[in-house]
C-alpha cells in the first residue's frame, strides 16, 4: 500500500535513494530548530491550533473559489470542516476570540503542516510545513521592519547569504493609489492585481487583454513597475532595515503584489538569486483580517509571514548546505555475560536518568555483533558490566574511535560517563 499522492514519508538518516518523496526526519528536525531558535532569538512566542478547521473560515478570508484547492467534507456532526491549507485565518480566529489577555503587539510564530488538494508542482506538493511569523496590535512601518528581518535571518540561520536570496519589497498602497489615479473601480480591484501578479508567469498578449479588461494599459503599469519609487511607508522601512546592516538582503521590487486579496500595505516574497525555485517566503500586512473573520468585535493591524519546508530543503540540498546527519548515540551497553543483564539495564537506567542517550542489545547476541551495532549508531562509548576481583561488578568504559579503555567501579561509572560527555575526551 503506497502514501497518498502529494505526501512525503520522513526516514531516519540514511533515506532511501530513488523515492523523490522520501524525506529526511533529521533535515525537517534541523530546520524546525533552526526556525524556533531565530523566532525565540526574536521575541516571538509558539502558538498552534487545529489542523482541522469550519470550512466558513476560509471562505470569509478567501471567496468561495478556495474550496476547490481545500481537503474538505462534511463531518459525522454535518459540520462543513477543510484541513488547513494556511494558517492565519487560525491565527485571527484565537486573537480574536482572546485579544484581550495578550499586551500588544503580540509576537507569535508556528510551525503547522498544511494541506492543499492541488497540481503537484516542482516545490509544491500537497502537503508542506511552513514556518509562520506574525505581529499583531501594531501599524507602524517598525514592525514590518521586524518582521523582514525576522525573516532575513532565518534564511541566514541556515547558511544562506545576500549572495543567495533576496526579499523584494512592494507597496500594496502604492498600487491602490495608481489603481485609483488610473480610474480603477473597486468591482475590478481583484481582477486587476491578480493580473499584476502573473505578469511575470503569463504570455504579455494575455496579460494586455486583462489589464485591457479593467480598463488599464500594460504600458503604463510597466513603466510603474520600472519606476518602483518607495512610499514614505516602504522608505522607512527600507531606513529601518539599513541600520540593522540588511539593505544587501533587500530590494524595492513592485512585480510584487500578492494576489491575496487582504493585504492592504507593504508586501514581500524572498527569492533565491539564481531563479531556480519558486519563492522561498512571501507575507505583508493585513490590517482587515481579525476585523472580518470576528464579524467586527475585534480590530487588530497585523502582517505576517510564511516559509515552507519544501522549496528551502530543496535549495539547501542543491547549494550543498544540508548538514551531514549521522545516527549519533551517546553510549552503548554491551551485555557480555547475560547473568549480568539485570545489573546492566539498571546501569542503562540511571545513564539515561542523567540525560545520555543509551542503547544496548535487547536479546542475547555476539560480542563482536554488539560493538558493530555500536558503532552502527555512531556510539562514542561502549560499556559494559564486568566482574571485578572480588567477584563485584565494575564498569570497563571503552572509546569506540580509539578503542582506549579504563574499568571504574559501579558506583562511579554514571558520574564517569556524564564527565566524559560533556568534557575533552
Amino acid at each position: 500500500m503506497d502514501r497518498l499522492p502529494g505526501f512525503r514519508d520522513f526516514y531516519p538518516e540514511p533515506v532511501p535513494l530513488g523515492d523523490h518523496l522520501a524525506w529526511s526526519a533529521e533535515a525537517r528536525g534541523w530546520l524546525f530548530e533552526k526556525w524556533r531558535d531565530v523566532a525565540r532569538r526574536y521575541g516571538f512566542r509558539e502558538y498552534d491550533g487545529p489542523p482541522l478547521e469550519a470550512l466558513e473560515l476560509y471562505t470569509t478570508k478567501s471567496g468561495e473559489e478556495i474550496v476547490g484547492q481545500l481537503y474538505n467534507f462534511v463531518d459525522k456532526g454535518e459540520r462543513a470542516v477543510a484541513l488547513r491549507p494556511e494558517m492565519t485565518p487560525t491565527l485571527a480566529r484565537m486573537v480574536a476570540a482572546h485579544q484581550r489577555a495578550y499586551k500588544k503587539p503580540i509576537k507569535w510564530f508556528a510551525i503547522p503542516q498544511l494541506f492543499r488538494y492541488e497540481r503537484q508542482q516542482k516545490g509544491r506538493l500537497r502537503e508542506h510545513f511552513q514556518f509562520n511569523a506574525d505581529i499583531l496590535g501594531t501599524a507602524e512601518p517598525a514592525a514590518d521592519a521586524e518582521l523582514i528581518a525576522l525573516l532575513i535571518d532565518a534564511l541566514r540561520a541556515v547558511g544562506l547569504t545576500a549572495a543567495d536570496f533576496v526579499v523584494r519589497i512592494s507597496s500594496r498602497q502604492a498600487w491602490q493609489r495608481f489603481f485609483e489615479a488610473h480610474g480603477g473601480v473597486p468591482e475590478q480591484a481583484y481582477a486587476f492585481y491578480q493580473a499584476v501578479d502573473k505578469m511575470g508567469r503569463d504570455a504579455p498578449e494575455v496579460t494586455r487583454q486583462k489589464l485591457a479588461a479593467v480598463g488599464m494599459s500594460a504600458d503604463t503599469v510597466k513603466a510603474f513597475i520600472e519606476e518602483s519609487r518607495p512610499t514614505p511607508e516602504l522608505q522607512a522601512v527600507l531606513d529601518d532595515l539599513a541600520a540593522r546592516g540588511l539593505s544587501a538582503y533587500v530590494a524595492v521590487d513592485y512585480h510584487i503584489i500578492r494576489g491575496l486579496a487582504y493585504y492592504t500595505g507593504i508586501v514581500f516574497e524572498a527569492f533565491d538569486r539564481q531563479g531556480q525555485f519558486r519563492a522561498l517566503a512571501g507575507g505583508g500586512r493585513y490590517d482587515n483580517l481579525v476585523r472580518l473573520l470576528s464579524e467586527g468585535q475585534a480590530d487588530l493591524p497585523a502582517l505576517g509571514f510564511g516559509m515552507g519546508d519544501v522549496v528551502l530543503l530543496e535549495l539547501l540540498k542543491a547549494r550543498g548546505q544540508l548538514p551531514t546527519t549521522q545516527p549519533a548515540l551517546g553510549v552503548f551497553c554491551l551485555i557480555e555475560d547475560e547473568g549480568l543483564r539485570a545489573d546492566s539495564l539498571r546501569l542503562i537506567q540511571d545513564l539515561r536518568e542523567a540525560g545520555l542517550s543509551v542503547d544496548y542489545p535487547l536479546t542475547p547476541t555476539k560480542p563482536d555483533k554488539q560493538l558493530k551495532r555500536a558503532l552502527e549508531l555512531g556510539a562514542t562509548r561502549a560499556v559494559a558490566l564486568v566482574r571485578g576481583p572480588t567477584g563485584a561488578p565494575a564498569v570497563r568504559i571503552k572509546n569506540v574511535q580509539s578503542r582506549e579503555q579504563t574499568i571504574v567501579p559501579l558506583a562511579d561509572a554514571v558520574g564517569a560517563l556524564v564527565g566524559r560527555a560533556s568534557g575533552p575526551d
